[in-house]
């Protein structure tokens, strides 16, 4: 019973995790036509409760918790064991991995500048920033199908 309760808290976080990186997959072909006042607007202003202490920084390391604690607890199935394993080491792909390499400088940037000092090179850092939450999305959606896929092998035995 222990098992597919943490199971469905962990398929529940990974999914509400993949819900904001969709969002930032669809927003992104509006924002990349914004100027850099608007731009930086929107940064500052949507995203505040994206990241810690708010919703969006503890809903990503619960999510990566969740499903590395559901792999020990199916170390046991071995087929299900992997591919939860393989749901977490994406997660830690998308998150701390491409998040620092990607995102991290480009919020480091627009948190400093004001609309009266935008760096000239902005819009690699809005491209940077953009690619890496759709390179989030891609991987948290592999690890989500990753956790549906195990649960479905294992009903399927």
């Amino acid at each position: 019973m222990l098992i597919k309760i943490w199971r469905f808290l962990t398929i529940f976080l990974v999914a509400l995790l993949l819900g904001l990186a969709f969002a930032h997959v669809l927003e992104r072909p509006a924002k990349m036509l914004y100027d850099a006042a608007l731009y930086l607007t929107i940064q500052k202003t949507l995203y505040v409760a994206w990241g810690p202490p708010h919703i969006g920084g503890i809903l990503e390391p619960a999510a990566i918790i969740a499903t590395l604690m559901l792999a020990f607890l199916l170390r046991k199935t071995k087929r299900s064991f992997w591919l939860t394993l393989g749901a977490g080491c994406t997660l830690l792909l998308a998150f701390p991995v491409v998040f620092f390499v990607f995102v991290a400088p480009a919020n480091a940037v627009f948190f400093i500048a004001t609309p009266t000092s935008i760096p000239s090179d902005w819009t690699e850092y809005r491209t940077n920033w953009e690619t890496g939450h759709a390179i989030r999305f891609v991987l948290q959606l592999i690890a989500l199908s990753l956790l549906h896929l195990s649960v479905f092998l294992e009903i399927n035995q």
